[in-house]
C-alpha cells in the first residue's frame, strides 16, 4: 500500500518540527520581485477529499511508526533508536515516513498547512480540513498557515472566528514593509491599508499573528521610508510576533535583475542593521514579540517583547557599532560561516584569532573579496 503523501517546499523556520499538509500548490499570486519559491508554477486548490486522503496516510504512517516502537521495545514512543532505523535503512522509508517520524520525535503536536495562501480556500472547506487533523491528530496542540494580507482583508472576522474554532491557532503573513511606494516597486500586490486591515481581522478573531519584515528591502533608496512605515503599520496592527528576515537578493528573481540594472542598490549588513534600529525607535504602542530567527540575520539575539525589552534590543545594536571595525568584520565572517549566534561570542579568544587571521589573509590578497565571499555564503543559505 502507498502511504506517500504531497508536501511543497517550503514553511517558516518556526515550523520546522511542524508536520506539513498540502492543502493548495504554489502561490495564487507568485508576482512577488523578491521571491523565486514557485516561479514557473500554477496555483492550484487541492480537493478537501485529496487533502483528507493525505492526512490519513500521515495517520496510518503515524500508527506504523508506534507499532514499530511497540516491537522495539521504546514503548510506543519514536526515540533516537526509532529514527536511526528508519532514516539508517538505506531506501526502504520514502520521505513521507521519514516527515512523519521527525514529527513524532519532536513531539508531534504542530502542522503546517501548506502552500504559500492556503487561506484563500472556501472557509467551509479549510473549516472541514482542520477539523480532520484535529479528529485524527487529537494531540496536536497548534495549526498554523500561510495567508496574504489581500487574501486576510477580505476574509471576514467570523470566517477567521470559524477557522480558530475549527483548530487554526497561527496564521504567517509575509508584510515584507508597510511603505506603498515599496510595496508597488517589489510589485507584493497589496497595500499599506490593506497589511492593516487584514492584520486587524485576524487579531479580531483570536488566531495568534505573526508577520514577517525583510530589513533592507528598501535599498539606498527607502531604507528610512521603509523602517519608519512599517513600524506604523505594525503598530495598528499590534501582531503576536514581528519576524525579521534580512534581504538577500536572490539570483533569478526579478529583484536581482533589477539590482543588475541599477534600478535597484542593495546596502550591506551594517546599514540593514541601522535600518533595524531606527524600525525598533519606531514601534510604539504594541506588545509584539521580535523574533531574528533567521541565519541571514546579523544580530540573531535581537529578540524580546515590547515594550519592556525595547530599550534592551537597541543596546544590542549600540553594542555591536561600538566594537572595533576588526571585531565587527571578525563577527560578521563568524556569523556567515554559522559560528557566532551573540556577540558574547566573540570571548571565545581562540575562535576570534582564528577568524582574524582569516580575515587577514583576505586582506592582505584583495579587500573586497571577503564582502563578495560573505554575499555567496548568504546566497547559499536561500
Amino acid at each position: 500500500m502507498n502511504f506517500s503523501f504531497e508536501q511543497g517546499p517550503i514553511r517558516p523556520p518556526s515550523e520546522a518540527k511542524s508536520l506539513l499538509i498540502r492543502a493548495t500548490r504554489n502561490c495564487p499570486w507568485n508576482k512577488c520581485a523578491f521571491c523565486h519559491s514557485y516561479h514557473g508554477r500554477e496555483f492550484g486548490l487541492r480537493s478537501v477529499e485529496e487533502i483528507k486522503e493525505d492526512i490519513q496516510k500521515a495517520k496510518d504512517i503515524a500508527d506504523q511508526i508506534r507499532e514499530m516502537s511497540w516491537r522495539n521495545g521504546e514503548g510506543g514512543e519514536v526515540t533516537d533508536i526509532i529514527l536511526n532505523i528508519i532514516y539508517g535503512s538505506d531506501g526502504a522509508y520514502d520521505d513521507s515516513f521519514k516527515s512523519v517520524a521527525a514529527w513524532l520525535y519532536f513531539g508531534g503536536e504542530s502542522v503546517f498547512i501548506q502552500d504559500a495562501n492556503s487561506i484563500i480556500m472556501k472557509t467551509d472547506d479549510l473549516v472541514e480540513v482542520l477539523s480532520f487533523i484535529g479528529e485524527k491528530f487529537p494531540g496536536v496542540k497548534r495549526i498554523t498557515s500561510y495567508c496574504r494580507s489581500k487574501t486576510a482583508s477580505r476574509k471576514s472576522v467570523e470566517e477567521f472566528k470559524r477557522l480558530h474554532d475549527a483548530g487554526l491557532t497561527r496564521i504567517h503573513i509575509g508584510m515584507e514593509t508597510g511603505y506603498d511606494p515599496l510595496l508597488a516597486f517589489i510589485r507584493k500586490g497589496v497595500t499599506a491599508a490593506e497589511h492593516i486591515e487584514g492584520g486587524k481581522r485576524i487579531r479580531a478573531s483570536g488566531i495568534s499573528l505573526s508577520e514577517y519584515v525583510i530589513p533592507g528591502l528598501g535599498g539606498d533608496r527607502w531604507s528610512k521610508e521603509h523602517a519608519e512605515e512599517t513600524a506604523k503599520v505594525l503598530n495598528q496592527i499590534n501582531p503576536q510576533f514581528i519576524r525579521l528576515r534580512s534581504l538577500q537578493v536572490r539570483r533569478g528573481t526579478d529583484l536581482y535583475k533589477m539590482m543588475k540594472e541599477g534600478e535597484f542598490r542593495p546596502i550591506g549588513d551594517e546599514d540593514i542593521l541601522r535600518e533595524i534600529k531606527l524600525f525598533v525607535e519606531n514601534l510604539d504602542g504594541i506588545e509584539s514579540t521580535i523574533v531574528s530567527d533567521h541565519i541571514l540575520n546579523l544580530l540573531e539575539e535581537l529578540e524580546g517583547t515590547l515594550p519592556e525589552d525595547k530599550e534592551r534590543l537597541l543596546a544590542i545594536i549600540d553594542r555591536y557599532f561600538s566594537l572595533s571595525e576588526e571585531e565587527r568584520i571578525v563577527y560578521r565572517l563568524g556569523r556567515r560561516k554559522g559560528i557566532y549566534r551573540k556577540l558574547d561570542d566573540l570571548s571565545d579568544m581562540g575562535m576570534y584569532l582564528r577568524l582574524k587571521g582569516v580575515v587577514e589573509q583576505y586582506q592582505a590578497k584583495d579587500q573586497n573579496r571577503l564582502d563578495r565571499d560573505l554575499y555567496r555564503i548568504m546566497h547559499n543559505y536561500i
